[in-house]
Parts: C-alpha cells; sequence; structure tokens
C-alpha cells in the first residue's frame, strides 16, 4: 500500500512536470473581412480625369495588399492550429505513456501488494498449521494423561472393589456367624420362654380352676344371696302394698278399668322422699286420691339389709287399680 501511494504521487509529479515544460499554444488572431461600400460610380464624362485614374490604381493596389494580408495572416493561422494540433496530440500521446506507465506501475506495485499479501497468508497459514499441529500435541498428550489417570482409576477402582467385596465377604461371614449364635439363643430362649410358657400356663389352669371354684362358689352364693333378697323383697312389697292398699281410698266415681302408676322415691328409714305420677288414670280425683294414699304413710316398711334396699326400695314404682290393688 505505501509503494502504490509512493508511485501515484511520483506519476503526478512527473504529469505536473511535463506540462511546465510544454509551452502555451497561442489562439490564432480573428479572421477579419474589410468591406467598402461600393456606390454606383457615376457614369465617366467623357474627358477621362488623370487624377481620378491614379486614385483607383492606388486603391486596387491597397486592396490586393490588404489581401495579401489577409491570406498571410489565414495561412499563419492554419499553421499555428496545425501546430496546436500537433501540439495537443504530443501532450495526448504524453499523458497516455505516462498513464500507461502510472498503470503499469500500479499493476507493479499491486502485484508486489498482492505477493506480500499471499507471503503474509501464507505465513499467517504455516503459523495457524503450527498451532494446531502445537494445539493437537497438546490434546494427544492430554488425551493420553486422561487415558493413565483413568486406566490408574479404574485399576484402584478394581482394588477397591476386591478389598470391598473381601470386606463384604468377611463382614457376610460374621454375621452369618453372629446369626448363627443369635438364632442359637433365640432357639435357647424360645426353649426356656416355652418352658416358662408351660409353667405359667399350669399356674394359670391352676389359678383358673381356683377361681372358677370361687366364681361357683360366689354365684352361688350370690344366687342365694339373690334368692333371700328377692324373697325379701317379695315380703317387704306384699306389706307396702297392704299398708297403701290400708291408706287408699278411692273416689266413687273409680272404675274398675282405672290405673295409675307411681314412682317413689324412700330414704334407708323407709321415709317418702319424692312422688311422682308416672301414668295418670284420665280421672283427677282418682290420680289425686292416689297421692293421698302415697302422702299418708309416714313410713314405709322397708328390709334392714342395705343391698336389698339399695336394689329394690330406694326407687320402685307401683299401680293403683281398684280390683288389683286390693
Amino acid at each position: 500500500m505505501v509503494m502504490s501511494v509512493a508511485l501515484h504521487l511520483l506519476i503526478v509529479g512527473i504529469a505536473l512536470a511535463g506540462w511546465s515544460w510544454t509551452s502555451p499554444i497561442s489562439e490564432p488572431e480573428p479572421r477579419t473581412i474589410s468591406a467598402r461600400l461600393v456606390s454606383p460610380e457615376p457614369r465617366p464624362s467623357p474627358v477621362v480625369d488623370e487624377q481620378d485614374q491614379q486614385d483607383r490604381e492606388q486603391e486596387r493596389r491597397q486592396q490586393q495588399e490588404r489581401e495579401r494580408q489577409q491570406q498571410e495572416a489565414e495561412r499563419r493561422r492554419q499553421q499555428e492550429e496545425q501546430a496546436r494540433r500537433e501540439a495537443e496530440r504530443q501532450a495526448q500521446e504524453q499523458a497516455r505513456q505516462r498513464e500507461e506507465e502510472r498503470k503499469r506501475q500500479e499493476a507493479q506495485a499491486r502485484e508486489r501488494a498482492e505477493q506480500q499479501a499471499r507471503e503474509q497468508e501464507a505465513a499467517r497459514q504455516k503459523a495457524e498449521a503450527e498451532a494446531k499441529e502445537r494445539e493437537r500435541q497438546r490434546a494427544e498428550e492430554e488425551r493420553k494423561r486422561q487415558e493413565e489417570a483413568k486406566r490408574k482409576a479404574e485399576e484402584e477402582k478394581r482394588r477397591q472393589e476386591e478389598r470391598r467385596r473381601q470386606e463384604e465377604a468377611e463382614r457376610k461371614r460374621q454375621e452369618e456367624a453372629a446369626r448363627q449364635e443369635a438364632e442359637r439363643k433365640r432357639q435357647e430362649a424360645e426353649r426356656r420362654l416355652r418352658e416358662q410358657q408351660l409353667e405359667a400356663l399350669a399356674d394359670e389352669s391352676r389359678r383358673e380352676r381356683e377361681a372358677e371354684a370361687r366364681r361357683q362358689q360366689e354365684a352361688a352364693a350370690a344366687r342365694a344371696r339373690e334368692a333371700q333378697m328377692l324373697s325379701e323383697s317379695e315380703k317387704y312389697q306384699a306389706l307396702i302394698r297392704e299398708r297403701l292398699s290400708q291408706a287408699w281410698y278411692p273416689p266413687s266415681s273409680a272404675t274398675e278399668d282405672m290405673t295409675a302408676r307411681v314412682q317413689i322415691t324412700l330414704l334407708p328409714t323407709g321415709e317418702l322422699v319424692n312422688a311422682r305420677l308416672v301414668s295418670s288414670s284420665g280421672n283427677t280425683a282418682f290420680d289425686n286420691s292416689v297421692f293421698s294414699a302415697v302422702r299418708s304413710l309416714s313410713r314405709y316398711p322397708i328390709p334392714s339389709d342395705r343391698d336389698t334396699f339399695e336394689r329394690y326400695f330406694r326407687q320402685f314404682t307401683i299401680e293403683f287399680n281398684p280390683q288389683r290393688l286390693r
């Protein structure tokens, strides 16, 4: 690029120098046309004037001189025009030669630049190829290093796996030994447990037989007690019904179909705590006579046994009917 710029500057300098050496071509003088107004000459008199004839001769010679000068000027103009054209042709030829020289020099400079660019591109490609080769070598070395590391890691892994298998086998052997020992202890414990269970079952069977005997005895006693309590309760219920029958005076409007049920609550002393009508007879006078009979007893006959009282006489219901109560 620098050489191309220098060549262009050199060509411009040569062109300017060639232009200064060429002298400018003077422009030809413009052609002039002489004209003279010729008026109709008067017809000469028969007498010829000599002076007039001389004047006409002189005027003719002047006219010829002017025509000769014009022809000479035209010839010089044509020569100058031819010289100018030749100078222009030579200038154009020189300019063409200079242009061709410039183009040749530019082509040479361009060729040198292209050659330099090709050399630089070749150098760049060579550098890239060398860099790629170095990179390939590094990659190859890295691959070999990784393969070696992988091989060592796999070998170490195999050793660890072998050690693990040995440890696993030893662990299983110990576990099997411990399992067998535990199984022996378990069987021994189960044997002792079965013996203890058999002994416990024997004790439990004995205790159950004893308990069953006690339950039977208690049931028999309870049945006897229940029979006694029932008999006692029936006796006192009969006494209560008799006392109430003696204290009850049904109204005259009472019929055998009328029935009233009263719930009675007593104290352990036989005193009345509360009386509540559970079922009405439908006759107010009949119901009132029932309440009067219930409240008329200051103390109800009850058994001295507390269990019998709590079960049968703490709270009970009695039915009032003229036919049944009596």
